[in-house]
């Protein structure tokens, strides 16, 4: 037996899925670059406090705390992003003339960019210190 050809309705959602699912990648992008950024720039800052290579006691928080600002908005944007994506999708589904594929991969990697996102803000909380 053969399979039916796929009506254009069931086009229409296909091409609306994978159009949402590569608005999600850029999601991933953009939090990526935010996330490498902001570590970048508050990491170089520290190594110079820690380093001595500053003169005094000039303690340059402000690009710290600028590389922490970036980890924060690209982890909560992608998090905004990413439930955007979910709710749609099950929007999708509710419509769709046929099966739907619930989680794409896309998915589970802006899942691990959140979580390097949290672990990444741990980290530079705990390194250093109040601001």
């Amino acid at each position: 037996m053969s399979e039916t050809p796929p009506n254009s309705n069931e086009l229409a959602v296909e091409r609306t899925l994978m159009a949402a699912t590569r608005t999600l990648q850029a999601w991933i992008r953009t939090a990526l670059s935010m996330l490498s950024f902001g570590f970048t720039i508050a990491k170089i800052f520290q190594y110079l406090r820690e380093s001595g290579a500053v003169a005094g006691d000039w303690r340059p928080v402000g690009p710290t705390n600028l590389g922490l600002a970036l980890i924060v908005l690209g982890t909560a944007l992608l998090m905004a992003a990413t439930v955007e994506h979910i709710l749609f999708v099950k929007r999708l589904q509710a419509n769709a003339p046929h099966d739907v594929p619930r989680h794409s991969i896309a998915v589970t990697a802006a899942i691990i960019v959140v979580l390097i996102g949290v672990t990444l803000i741990g980290n530079l909380l705990l390194q250093v210190g109040p601001f």
